[in-house]
């Protein structure tokens, strides 16, 4: 018998893709409206990186996607200032545009994937916050794509077998399971909003997050993204 809990652990190929498509529909026309200099802005997030460098890295990463191009050591540092440092040349426009394309074709590629490339699309998501955050806009790792957001977590940390967390969160109407469900481990507990709740995940500054309680696990075994 198929329960409810069942469901949510049942991938839905479609989600990245959406997520990116709200992205999208949000952060380019936000990007065009901002002057040339706005791009040369220190990134707090990602040290070393300005807002040009994030956007870039995200554009090639979603057309290495599109086009399937996963030589040995892809997503590396290496491979990402390389990828930064082809399109140093290029106008930010073009920047831009490119970065629209990926966010427009990536999602029917990422669909069709078996699930390792989901985490692309939450990491592009979560680079349009810090480029928020940089730009002094509110809501930066909310909007929209916010409830996608958290489900594409959600299942990240399941396929993962991440550490088992219950988070109780302002933004949603039912408690959201994250990480393996062995029972090997007793889950952890989180309460607090959803974009706090993702701050955490992606390892990023929690200045000016909302007051949060977590339980039972240390912030620092939530990051999915490394260091």
């Amino acid at each position: 018998m198929t329960t409810p809990a069942d469901l949510r652990d049942v991938r839905d190929p479609e989600l990245p893709g959406r997520l990116l498509t709200l992205e999208r529909d949000a952060l380019v026309p936000l990007l065009r409206s901002r002057a040339d200099a706005d791009f040369a802005l220190p990134v707090v997030a990602c040290p070393g990186w300005t807002v040009r460098d994030v956007l870039a890295h995200c554009s090639s990463a979603l057309i290495r996607v599109v086009e399937r191009r996963f030589e040995k050591g892809v997503f590396s540092p290496e491979c990402n200032d390389r990828d930064i440092a082809e399109r140093a040349d290029w106008s930010n426009a073009r920047v831009v545009d490119e970065l629209e394309r990926g966010m427009t074709e990536a999602g029917p590629v990422i669909a069709r994937s078996d699930g390792r490339l989901d985490a692309v699309a939450l990491g592009e998501w979560v680079h349009a916050g810090d480029v928020r955050v940089t730009l002094g806009e509110p809501g930066a790792y909310a909007g929209r794509g916010l409830p996608e957001a958290l489900a594409l977590l959600g299942t990240i940390t399941r396929a993962r077998g991440h550490v088992p967390l219950h988070a109780d969160l302002d933004d949603l109407d039912e408690p959201l399971k994250l990480g393996e469900a062995s029972g090997e481990r007793p889950p952890g507990r989180y309460i607090g909003d959803g974009p706090t709740l993702l701050r955490l995940y992606a390892g990023r500054p929690l200045d000016g997050a909302a007051a949060y309680e977590l339980a039972g696990v240390e912030a620092a075994e939530l990051n999915i993204f490394g260091d």
